[in-house]
């Protein structure tokens, strides 16, 4: 077992509403960022675990985003990275 670090985004649904993201993308205007379109604001969770390999790792990881850490109804999740650790 080799020990792997994995870096998962969760962040709302497209088209729900998320209303961190609406007052974010609100107070960017205000401060003159025009150009800014939609704002999503959503968890970034660090996983240290261990596997037989990176594919192993993420696989495990991808469950547990499905099983707990991500809302399916909700939200939507990406392995953001697999490193070995």
């Amino acid at each position: 077992m080799k020990p792997f670090r994995i870096s998962v985004h969760i962040v709302p649904r497209k088209g729900l509403l998320d209303p961190q993201g609406k007052a974010v993308a609100d107070a960017l205007h205000t401060l003159g960022f025009a150009a800014v379109g939609a704002v999503h604001v959503g968890r970034h969770v660090v996983i240290e675990t261990s596997a037989a390999n990176a594919t192993a790792a993420e696989a495990a990881v991808r469950d547990m985003c499905a099983r707990l850490l991500a809302n399916p109804v909700t939200e939507d999740f990406e392995i953001a990275g697999v490193v070995s650790a």
